[in-house]
């Protein structure tokens, strides 16, 4: 689990958004396109590895990878990630 305080001063390195705690329904989402071979960092290559946590940009399109506790905040390592759709949005 990651220190609140370090939540609380980490950002986006690219935009400067803050960073939340992604939630399971996100992780469940990314990790069974993992386990499909149809998840990539933004480097392109195929993360094949099950996320156990992630930090979620403030406008839910990027997540950075936790690994062991500890947050990877280099933008290839970087998951893009298509926000859930809006429930007050007819589509």
């Amino acid at each position: 689990m990651l220190d609140v305080e370090l939540l609380d001063i980490l950002v986006c390195p690219q935009t400067k958004q803050p960073l939340r705690l992604a939630d399971e329904a996100t992780l469940a989402r990314l990790n069974r396109a993992a386990l499909d071979g149809a998840l990539k960092n933004r480097a392109g290559e195929v993360v094949r590895a099950p996320l156990d946590a992630g930090l979620l940009r403030e406008d839910g399109r990027v997540l950075y990878p936790v690994r062991d506790g500890i947050p990877v905040m280099l933008l290839d390592e970087a998951i893009e990630v298509d926000p859930a759709p809006d429930p007050g949005v007819a589509g």
